[in-house]
Formats: structure tokens, sequence, C-alpha cells
């Protein structure tokens, strides 16, 4: 039996298709519930497992996904960066984005995807938001910042990008301005001055840090006393818990605000596609994420 924190049993046989989670750690993460879920609403003979991954085993790791024939599986930190080293072939929006998420096994080969940059996407505009034309701001400069700000260059917004080690900043910009020559982008340190400075002359801010993140959610990106641009669309990648400090600051201003749970969705969704061919029950998804959130806490794709 495969027993789910949102109570899916799912009966286990030789006929199971087997995708998992491939972290370290994995213990905490929401995905399970979800795809189980989703594949128990179908009516999928699917297991979606957690496979704990320590630093050092990745390449073992994939070689085992294949000889056990799973269809695939998710990556999450710490390894989005380092897999794709050992996979046969790497989608190019994966590449330019340098993370993977998804693998799919097919033929005995693994080949790597990133669905976080379309889960932000359809999480965006289902909270109402078009970034088409845009100015947009993130926070951040690591693998969830660069699948946002590839997102939104794919949608012609122009894109500041803030981070405390503007280093890195400035790397991310770097590597994908040349794949968008058309769009103007801005890396620059991020402290109050730039914060006040880019928010007032954007339509979002996207917070693509972790901080806020439970168990540590008086944290916020957003200085205390700074008072908040109402006329701001703010997204909060975060999604434990689902109101962070970041998005009260921002409705007490006057913004509207987006949680970070439909990136989860949507990723996982576009994920499930790639598994199975099929469309994805979306709403069963929100719901085990929902109920697993109401039971435990969890900070992990």
């Amino acid at each position: 039996m495969c027993k789910l924190a949102v109570r899916v049993r799912i009966m286990i046989d030789g006929g199971t298709r087997l995708v998992g989670l491939i972290g370290w750690p994995v213990e905490h993460s929401l995905s399970p519930a979800m795809h189980n879920a989703a594949f128990a609403e179908l009516g999928l003979n699917w297991c979606y497992v957690p496979l704990p991954v320590a630093p050092g085993r990745l390449r073992e790791a994939l070689r085992g996904l294949v000889a056990l024939g799973f269809a695939g599986a998710n990556v999450t930190a710490p390894h989005k960066e380092a897999v794709m080293a050992h996979l046969d072939e790497v989608a190019p929006g994966a590449r330019a984005i340098g993370a993977v998420n998804t693998i799919v096994v097919r033929e005995g080969r693994t080949f790597g995807h990133n669905t976080d940059w379309r889960g932000f996407l359809a999480a965006l505009r289902e909270g109402g938001f078009s970034p088409q034309g845009k100015r947009a701001v993130v926070l951040g400069a690591g693998g969830a910042a660069r699948a946002v700000v590839y997102a939104l260059a794919h949608t012609g917004s122009e894109v500041a990008v803030l981070n405390r080690t503007p280093q890195r900043a400035e790397a991310l910009v770097r590597d994908l301005s040349p794949l968008f020559p058309s769009i103007p982008f801005i890396a620059l340190p991020l402290n109050e001055n730039t914060l006040r400075e880019q928010a007032a002359v954007a339509h979002l801010l996207v917070n693509a840090t972790p901080l806020g993140t439970w168990p540590e959610v008086d944290r916020s990106p957003w200085p205390e006393g700074l008072a908040f641009p109402g006329h701001l669309t703010v997204f909060d990648l975060v999604y434990n818990p689902p109101q962070t400090r970041l998005l009260q600051q921002a409705a007490a201003g006057g913004a509207r605000t987006i949680g970070g749970l439909g990136m989860l969705v949507h990723q996982g969704a576009a994920a499930f596609r790639l598994w199975t061919g099929l469309e994805p029950p979306v709403e069963t998804m929100y719901e085990a994420c929902r109920r697993a959130l109401g039971g435990e806490r969890c900070c992990a794709f």
C-alpha cells in the first residue's frame, strides 16, 4: 500500500508505474501527496515516492531510475543544477535556466526539463496578472529566480534583478540577456534604497528568496517601516505559510497578492503531463496540498 497524508491509498502491483522526488532532504515535500492524489483521481496505476539522495550519489540514483523502470522523477534541492551533467538530454529552456526539476525516462534514456518557469507563469495569470510588456522586480538570483526571470522575459517583461550579492544578479542577467536581446535587464544590489526605487516604477514584485519560509515566518525581504506601493502585484514563491510576512505587508499597503502554492501545483501539473501525456486534475492537486499543509509543516517541492 502507498499511504499518503491526504488519505489517498494506491494499490501497488506488478504493473504500477513509478515516479518520485530526488532531493536531500525530501521528507517534508508536498509532491508525493499532490501527485498521488492526481493519479488516484484519474484512476491511474501510478505511485509517486520520495527518493532521498545524498550529495555525491546523484549519478548512481539516475542509473537506478533507469534500471528500476521509473517513468521519471522530480528534482529538488540541492540537485537541480548538478543533475544536468548526468542526463542524456536537457531541454533548451532548462539549459538556459541552468536547472532541471523534472526528468522523463524513455527507452532507457533520461531527458531533463524545467517546469518551474511554466508553473510560475500559469500561477501568475491565474492570480489575475498579465505580465506582457510590464516591468518586474525579482528578488533573489538562485535557481528559482532564474526560472522566474526566464519566464518573464518570455512574455516581453522588463526585469530588474535585485540580490544581496550583486555579482550573482549580474551573472543571472549576463547568462539570460543574450537569449532575449530586446528585453531590458538590470542587475542591482538588494537594499532598501534600490528596493524602494525599483518598486516605485514596477508593476510586479516577485520574491524568489526563501525569506519568510516556515519556521522563520516573521522574516521578509521588505524592510519594516518602508511604505508599500499600493499599485504593485506581489508574488511570493514561498507557500508555507500561505500568507507570508511579505504578503501581509503588501496587502496592508493595498497591493494585490499571490501566494506560492499555485506555482508548486502548476509546475507539478506540467511534470504530470510530461510523464503521463494526460491532462492533470489541477483542483485535486490543489486540495491535496492544502490538506497536507493543514496537517503538517512542509517546506520543499
